[in-house]
């Protein structure tokens, strides 16, 4: 299995946690500008699953990668990749709200896409990829 340098996920969920607070902040001026945020992020999640080698932060780090340091450690792709599923699911969840109450709808998606991306960022805590690993082991102790 190919591992991949862990800064790449942490530069797309600066970029992503950057998006959704601007999203968040400009829904309370104007719905539709915050809609567009919350819909274009949930393209992007689906990018990164669909084509993760064509997806602009990828190709963003790919052009910065050469200017950094090696990694201290290469890491598994499965559990960021769990994340960006999580994180497709979290921003159609607040699409789908949004068709009956467009602000709801669109503070809600946006809040937890900002909430969960802005701790992968900053703080190194990608919380889809706990919860791949925490479905993993809970998967391995009832095959047990």
């Amino acid at each position: 299995m190919q591992r991949i340098d862990p800064r790449a996920p942490r530069l797309g969920a600066a970029i992503t946690s950057v998006l959704a607070i601007a999203g968040f902040t400009l829904t309370q001026l104007n719905q539709s500008i915050g809609l567009s945020i919350l819909a274009t992020l949930t393209l992007l999640f689906a990018w990164s699953l669909v084509s993760p080698k064509t997806h602009p932060y990828a190709l963003l780090f790919r052009s910065i990668r050469p200017l950094l340091q090696d990694p201290e450690f290469m890491e598994d792709p499965r559990p960021p990749r769990f994340a960006q599923q999580v994180g497709l699911s979290v921003s159609i969840f607040g699409l789908l709200i949004a068709v009956i109450d467009p602000l709801i709808g669109t503070l809600i998606g946006l809040g937890i896409v900002f909430i969960a991306s802005a701790l992968n960022a900053y703080f190194d805590l990608c919380l889809g990829c706990v919860l791949y690993l925490r479905i993993k082991r809970a998967q391995r102790a009832v095959a047990q």
